[in-house]
């Protein structure tokens, strides 16, 4: 069973020889080190000493922007420079007229070329694409976080207006792509992290009004292209996840296992065999703390309460600094049986 095979059968609930596994996404210095540590010259070297079955591929990180002639927009990382933890240059917008002012970016600047060739170097291993579509991560940038929970009550119009302009512009741009891409991706991977390590960052009200109609659109839209959707979110999500599995999502990810009610227990208690799961091993403690054995241990533990529709891997996309190489090493042999 190829890589490819074997994450397209978990997918189908078919039966496979092992649960599937991603490394996840190491972050640049992570990257470094595990590179030294294996003596491996790349991040591909490196998935393939561990039989990892997955390789993401988004048209957003490999050239895919090219700004106009007169500057006027411009995409690179988002639609502002801000962190969503300040004030946007909306956050004193509230009139939904002087969203015009604002330099928005224009789908018809995308190429996709070198993204395409990527992909046709790709080799048999599941491919996740798509723009990674961080429309609340987006939106909370334009206004700040906190404006923009406000403005969710004060001035519900223009945080409906904001959200449509970044929303489209994500849907014609995964268009676009997906239209070039083919069959050479088989799931769309988006992310928004709207949980905390207790709950929603929102209330479920305002999920409902503000996210969940644009998580359906992008769900389908994956769904159009005969696409698995996964879908990222940190923090605790654990109230939602029944309407997102009833919109379609594909495979939850990335299980956080520390956060409220995102154990493997609760989860495969409610929804084992509505979705599949991908993630769950801590990154908060167990895989930055542990022995191998513990590591080992707790792996197969995983795999047999979310098995067989699992794809074992760390409980945050970006593997950071602290978490040793060897315990990485652990995850992926207790997945290969080694």
């Amino acid at each position: 069973m190829t890589h490819r095979e074997r994450i397209k059968a978990i997918f189908a609930g078919k039966p496979v020889d092992r649960c599937g596994l991603w490394l996840g996404n190491p972050h640049e210095e992570t990257q470094k080190i595990y590179n030294d540590y294996f003596k491996v010259n790349s991040e591909e070297q490196l998935r393939e000493i561990f039989g990892d079955d997955i390789r993401w591929i988004r048209p957003d990180r490999i050239g895919s922007y090219y700004h106009d002639p007169s500057d006027k927009t411009y995409f690179k990382r988002g639609f502002t420079g801000h962190t969503f933890g300040q004030p946007g240059p909306l956050a004193n917008c509230e009139n939904i007229d002087q969203l015009d002012e604002f330099p928005w970016p224009d789908p018809k600047y995308l190429r996709f070329d070198d993204c395409i060739k990527v992909l046709e170097k790709t080799g048999d291993y599941y491919r996740m694409g798509g723009f990674w579509t961080d429309f609340f991560h987006q939106v909370a940038d334009l206004f700040g976080m906190e404006n923009y929970l406000i403005k969710m009550f004060t001035n519900p119009d223009v945080v409906h207006a904001v959200t449509e302009r970044v929303c489209q512009f994500y849907l014609q741009a995964n268009e676009k792509f997906f239209e070039l891409a083919g069959d050479q991706i088989d799931g769309f991977f988006f992310g928004n992290d709207f949980g905390t390590q207790l709950d929603l960052i929102m209330g479920p009200d305002q999920f409902n009004e503000f996210i969940m109609p644009w998580f359906k659109q992008f769900i389908q839209q994956g769904h159009s292209h005969s696409y698995q959707v996964i879908l990222h979110s940190c923090g605790s999500i654990y109230k939602v996840i029944d309407k997102l599995i009833d919109a379609g999502v594909d495979c939850i990810h990335p299980l956080q296992a520390k956060a409220a009610n995102m154990d493997a227990e609760t989860l495969a208690q409610n929804f084992k065999g509505s979705v599949v799961f991908m993630g769950a091993v801590d990154t908060q403690n167990l895989l930055v703390n542990a022995s191998h054995e513990e590591i080992e241990s707790e792996v197969k533990r995983l795999m047999e309460i979310l098995g067989p529709q699992f794809i074992v891997s760390p409980s945050h996309e970006k593997i950071l600094p602290n978490i040793p190489p060897e315990n990485i090493k652990a995850m992926a042999e207790a997945v290969n049986g080694n």
